[in-house]
């Protein structure tokens, strides 16, 4: 019966489960699941990735890392983006099947996106984050989840996976073992809100459990997690795969308990279903041993096939509509426009001194190029990453944009991280004098500087950086880099500084000195391209950043505190080197009208106030903005943010073109977190900002403007809780 295709599938994933023995329903929970071939049940491996592309299989289409995805603020272009993901997702999965190649990163479970909170500039993993912002994580992660999912009613395009389950950021050294303490005020306010919009709004299909415990209990066994939390109180129906190796970790390193069979039972039965890893093989054992009960077994694999049935995989092809998309969708022009669409959107423009930017190439007539970024494939794929068939280094892009009547100069100038003599004496800055002659030689130098995916990143892969596995001790440009920019800037030639990178670096003697600055992250494999199309005038930048660049990680708490206090531009009271939400352009944009509706309201009334503002751009040059509301409780019985971002659209408007814009703020955006983690709206004032950026000094500092305020009032006397 479970073959039946117009059968219901709670119904078939019964009659499945039914004729399956204890150890067949074991072999399912583990990543690699093992065919049952007397049932018909093939091979299937869980585990695949889809960060910012299909990784790890091939050929696909590279879009931007996740942290210059944040950078857009565009949640239709992330929607977007992972549709076409899913699409070459589906195209390969399905090749794949008809070449009867079921091996890793073959299938259609993808464990993507990442939506912990980057909370602390150092982490090597913020990269694979949209970002420190709960509201901006929330908004990608849902708009990803659904261009992932897709919107048939029976079937499931691709199942994708919020991770890490929670409160986890680093350090990467220390993740296996470390016990985030979070208090719930912080727990409720900062680290759960994207990961319930997950759930509840994206519907998403899998969570997967963190490494690190959560106040004393392993996030892969954690009752208030993955019991209290997801299951109950969210109503998460899909399933919960643990992190590669959190299973092992339970009684290893967290030494929560004492065996294998112990962990592997205890995580089932806190709700963790899928083993990424072999713990579960003692499964067996943990049933002999009275430790857990097949029917515990049981709940753990219905979930489990339930998502298999959703994907349409013991149907046959014609019934499923994602089967029929062609091998010959994967890589396809249409995906490698969209990249380098993606790519322009993600770059933001940190300074333009003197409108130094963009170029007229017509007049000029020699460029050097230099830095160890400018032709290296690793600074546009960023980590868990495909494989393009094609690429557009910062170098090759700004050739292509030239032509041939520009001289274009090139040189490395120096390595990423080298400070030392070699063993054979070849001194770290022995590419300056090359790098300082071609500088000499040209009408303007475009430096490519930053880090990489071999310095920052996960624990075992960014190879430059073994010490802290991943993560960086300091934010500042590694190696001989700001030496070379300042042999550079000596020349007195005019400079644009092009940053790759997936964190922030502290360029604080570049933001004093070098007169223009473009931040590109890891932009994709057309990021050569998108590049050159700014600095050049092809396009017309407006990302924003998605995570404060302070000055120094001395204005940092310590990495492995993780109360927000001091974290972030909510809590941090020291002032950036650039703040959140901070970006330029070569358009200027005014605000004017900010009204609301209502603006004076009774509490027990509320159910929504509508915000109005016209935004127009001013200036001769079309160009996007990136309108965002900020919402501070002026007074409260508990400590809360400054202001918190609570929405944001991405516009279009030509010269002189006015577009009037709305917002909906509702009582839950008005409502904090109080020390006990409940949800409360409390009368009081409210001030309401809508602006091209966050209302602080420094990004009045940086850009010469202010944004709209208006005070919405809320009265009466009674404190409602509000569901979270």
């Amino acid at each position: 019966m479970y073959k039946n295709y117009n059968k219901p599938i709670d119904e078939r994933v019964e009659d499945l489960l039914n004729k399956m023995t204890l150890e067949e329903k074991i072999s399912q929970m583990i990543y690699s699941s093992k065919a049952i071939e007397r049932l018909d049940v093939p091979a299937y491996n869980w585990w695949n990735e889809a960060l910012h592309g299909v990784a790890n299989a091939g050929i696909a289409t590279v879009f931007p890392q996740a942290i210059g995805i944040g950078a857009s603020f565009d949640q239709e272009m992330v929607f977007q983006v992972a549709s076409v993901i899913s699409d070459e997702a589906r195209a390969k999965y399905h090749e794949f099947i008809r070449k009867n190649d079921r091996t890793i990163f073959k299938g259609l479970t993808f464990w993507s996106p990442n939506i912990n909170i980057f909370r602390d500039p150092r982490w090597g993993r913020g990269q694979e984050t949209y970002g420190e912002d709960p509201y901006l994580t929330g908004r990608l992660g849902v708009a990803f989840i659904k261009g992932m999912q897709g919107d048939d009613p029976k079937y499931l395009k691709t199942a994708a996976c919020a991770k890490h389950y929670a409160v986890h950021s680093g350090p990467e050294m220390l993740r296996h073992q470390f016990n985030a303490k979070v208090s719930l005020k912080d727990l409720r306010e900062t680290y759960l809100p994207a990961f319930k919009d997950a759930v509840k709004e994206g519907k998403v299909e899998a969570v997967m459990g963190a490494y690190n415990s959560v106040n004393g209990e392993p996030a892969c066994a954690s009752k208030m997690l993955l019991e209290d939390i997801l299951r109950k109180e969210w109503k998460f129906e899909g399933h919960v795969v643990s992190d590669c190796g959190a299973i092992q970790d339970i009684y290893e390193y967290h030494k929560f308990v004492e065996t294998a069979e112990e962990a592997a039972a205890i995580a089932v039965k806190r709700g963790c279903d899928l083993n990424c890893g072999r713990t579960y093989e003692s499964l067996k054992k943990a049933v002999e041993k009275g430790l857990i009960t097949e029917e515990e077994i049981n709940t753990a694999v219905r979930r489990l096939l339930k998502t298999r049935f959703k994907l349409g995989m013991f149907d046959p092809d014609e019934e499923v509509k994602y089967a029929s998309i062609p091998f010959e969708k994967n890589d396809c022009e249409e995906h490698r426009r969209l990249a380098l669409e993606m790519a322009h959107k993600t770059i933001v423009l940190l300074k333009n001194e003197d409108n130094l930017l963009p170029l007229d190439k017509d007049k000029i007539k020699t460029i050097a190029v230099i830095g160890p970024n400018a032709d290296n494939i690793d600074v546009l794929l960023g980590n868990y990453n495909g494989t393009p068939s094609k690429y557009v280094t910062a170098l090759e892009g700004i050739r292509n944009a030239v032509g041939e009547d520009v001289k274009v100069y090139y040189s490395q100038g120096c390595d990423l991280v080298s400070t030392r003599d070699s063993y054979w004496g070849t001194p770290a800055t022995h590419g300056f004098s090359e790098a300082v002659s071609y500088a000499e030689r040209s009408d303007v130098v475009i430096m490519c500087l930053g880090i990489s995916p071999r310095i920052e990143g996960e624990e075992g892969l960014a190879y430059l950086n073994t010490d802290y596995k991943g993560d960086r001790p300091d934010l500042n440009l590694p190696g001989m880099q700001e030496q070379l920019l300042k042999e550079i800037h000596k020349t007195g030639k005019p400079i644009i500084l092009a940053l790759f990178n997936g964190s922030p670096i502290t360029i604080n003697w570049a933001q004093e000195n070098i007169p223009a600055i473009v931040e590109c992250w890891y932009p994709g494999e057309e990021g050569g391209t998108a590049l050159a199309d700014v600095i050049f005038g092809k396009y017309n930048p407006a990302g924003r950043l998605p995570i404060t660049f302070v000055k120094s990680v001395d204005q940092l708490p310590p990495f492995t505190d993780y109360s927000m206090k001091g974290r972030t531009y909510r809590y941090m009271q020291e002032e950036p080197l650039y703040p959140f939400g901070y970006g330029l352009s070569y358009s200027n944009f005014e605000y004017s009208g900010l009204k609301l509706d209502p603006q004076v309201v009774d509490i027990e009334e509320l159910k929504e106030v509508e915000v109005k503002i016209t935004v127009k751009n001013i200036s001769n040059i079309a160009g996007e903005e990136v309108a965002q509301l900020y919402i501070k409780d002026i007074k409260s019985s508990v400590k809360v943010p400054k202001y918190e971002l609570k929405g944001f659209k991405r516009i279009y408007l030509e010269p002189q073109e006015s577009k009037s814009i709305e917002f909906t703020i509702t009582p839950r955006q008005l409502s904090l977190i109080n020390e006990e983690g409940r949800c409360v709206l409390e009368p009081g004032e409210f001030k309401i900002y809508v602006g091209g950026q966050q209302p602080d000094e420094r990004s009045k500092i940086l850009t010469g403007k202010e944004v709209l305020s208006v005070v919405l009032n809320v009265k009466g006397e009674k404190v409602l809780e509000v569901e979270y």
